[in-house]
């Protein structure tokens, strides 16, 4: 397995799977892009690292960065 660095994935990126915002890219040796949400990225992760010739960019880290509780209102 090999890592990519391929622009970030952005919102308008959605998984081929179910259509929900995609987190993980899969490009495959002859040059075919796939996308996933972190659900069905998870689902397939052995299956596709078991390929030869196949990069898999993970942004699913970014799933956890917005999850910073946000303050009360008028906390001070």
């Amino acid at each position: 397995m090999n890592t990519t660095l391929a622009p970030d994935l952005t919102v308008a990126d959605r998984c081929d799977r179910c259509g929900a915002q995609a987190y993980v890219r899969v490009t495959l040796g002859e040059g075919l892009e796939l996308l996933f949400c972190a659900h069905h990225g998870r689902k397939y992760d052995d299956k596709l690292r078991d390929l030869d010739d196949v990069k898999i960019q993970d942004e699913t880290h970014r799933l956890h960065e917005s999850e910073a509780t946000p303050e009360p209102l008028g906390a001070e």
